[in-house]
This record gives C-alpha cells, sequence and structure tokens, in this order.
C-alpha cells in the first residue's frame, strides 16, 4: 500500500460517506470504511477486496473508535485523511421534556463523535507531520432554525470546534479542514417537509469535498448558492431574523 493515498471515513454506509469513499476507491486510494452497519459495505469489499478496509465502529463509542482506527494503523499505516462525516439529524421543540433527549443524542453523534474520530489519529498524525482532519460542518450552523434547534447548534459547535483544533494543530503539518454543505440528498433529508432549495445529490456532494480537500481548501461551503445565503443569514439583525422564520416549517421531532 506504499505511495497509495490512505483515507478512513466515518458514516459509510449511506449518503456522502458512502459516496466519497466510493470516489476514493476508484481514484485508487486504500479507505477505512467505518460504520455500525457494516452489511451495508459488501459492495466495496466485494469490487475493492485489497483497498476497503471494513471497521465496525461506533462514533459514540471511544473505545470502539480508537480499536478501528489501531487496526487500519497496523495494516495500513498513518492515514493521510480522516474524514469524520457521522451525523444525524432530528427536529425538536424544547417545550417538550422528550426533546431534551435528541438534544443529547444529537450533540452527541455530530460533535462529540467527532472528537472521538479525530483523537486515535492524532498520534501518528503530528508526529509524520502530515494529514488533514476533515469535517462534515453543515450551512445549518451559520445560524439557529426553528424546530431544528439542536441540530443546527450542533454544526455550530462543530464549526468553532474545528476553528479551535486548527489553531491547536497550527505549524504541526495536519490541518482541520471544515466542509459546509447545504441541502444534500440522503436519508436525513428524506422526510424534510419543506422545499430545499440548490438540493445536491450525494455523488454530487462528495465530488466537490473531494476536490475542496485535494485543493487544501480549509473552510469549504457548496453549492456556491448556499454560500451566499449562509452569509446573508450570518448578518441578519437577531430580531428579524427571529420574525423571519417564525413561521417556516419545523423538521419532523424523533419520536
Amino acid at each position: 500500500m506504499n505511495g497509495k493515498l490512505k483515507v478512513v471515513i466515518t458514516g459509510t454506509s449511506s449518503g456522502i460517506g458512502y459516496q466519497l469513499a466510493r470516489r476514493y476507491l476508484e481514484s485508487g486510494a486504500v479507505v477505512g470504511l467505518i460504520s455500525r452497519r457494516t452489511e451495508k459495505l459488501s459492495f466495496f469489499t466485494e469490487k475493492w477486496p485489497d483497498s476497503a478496509i471494513v471497521l465496525p465502529a461506533d462514533v459514540g463509542d471511544l473505545e470502539s473508535m480508537q480499536n478501528a482506527a489501531a487496526r487500519f494503523i497496523s495494516l495500513c499505516g498513518c492515514p493521510d485523511i480522516v474524514v469524520a462525516n457521522a451525523g444525524i439529524g432530528f427536529g425538536n421543540l424544547t417545550e417538550h421534556a422528550e426533546d431534551i433527549e435528541t438534544f443529547r443524542v444529537i450533540f452527541e453523534t455530530n460533535v462529540i463523535g467527532m472528537a472521538r474520530t479525530f483523537q486515535p489519529f492524532l498520534g501518528c498524525m503530528k508526529a509524520e507531520r502530515k494529514g488533514k482532519l476533515v469535517g462534515i460542518a453543515s450551512v445549518a450552523g451559520f445560524r439557529g432554525l426553528p424546530g431544528a434547534s439542536a441540530y443546527s447548534s450542533s454544526k455550530a459547535a462543530v464549526i468553532n470546534y474545528l476553528e479551535g483544533l486548527r489553531c491547536e494543530l497550527h505549524g504541526s503539518g495536519v490541518e482541520a479542514v471544515t466542509i459546509c454543505p447545504g441541502y444534500i440528498e440522503t436519508p436525513m433529508t428524506a422526510s424534510n417537509p419543506y422545499p430545499m432549495p440548490f438540493l445536491l445529490k450525494a455523488d454530487a456532494a462528495a465530488k466537490r469535498i473531494e476536490k475542496a480537500i485535494s485543493r487544501g481548501r480549509i473552510f469549504y461551503t457548496f453549492p456556491w448558492q448556499m454560500m451566499i445565503v449562509g452569509k446573508i443569514l450570518s448578518i441578519l439583525p437577531k430580531r428579524f431574523h427571529a420574525w423571519l422564520f417564525s413561521k417556516a416549517p419545523h423538521k419532523p421531532r424523533r419520536i
């Protein structure tokens, strides 16, 4: 495996993670496929038996992530790219006591799960003074969204976590990369009961993410239309933002 790009991706059983793993494998990379649902990864192991490394693990469990990282490093060496893609999203309303659990589950996966993904690889990457830690955030993290305050605040936390990590890693040779997609056609967005402007298919999103990483971007928002929307949202006065979105439709709650 000398000379091959080595990539580890979480959440590879569907959506962006699945398509990103496919793109890297098609380009000749060795890919560590981290997922709880490993039965959905048979396509990769059948087509690329020597390059697709299945790593059963849960981003909610640090020990399983450490074991997955140790296995990949022992088989392939230190990765060049680690993509923390695993994420979940449900609607929530703070007035419902049961939705406090929704907050916990979303932050546990989207934010702490990202730290659990990166931590086991940081030692070897810093020792080799190279590599990229890529976090999948969202345009939703630019401003709080009604009925999805848990999800949007988790993605805001991801953006800030990656910014802090980038400062920690400055001069180490390891880079922290923030990716902020707009609406992507995945199982997570399939239940959204509202229009999703500039919706992209997961394979198109994966193509843009791969290109952004290879070009050395450290913060990338796409599609460009959503980048403009995100910038406008970020500067709206708070009371105007509250009025504008007060009647917006909500994402279905986790019940």
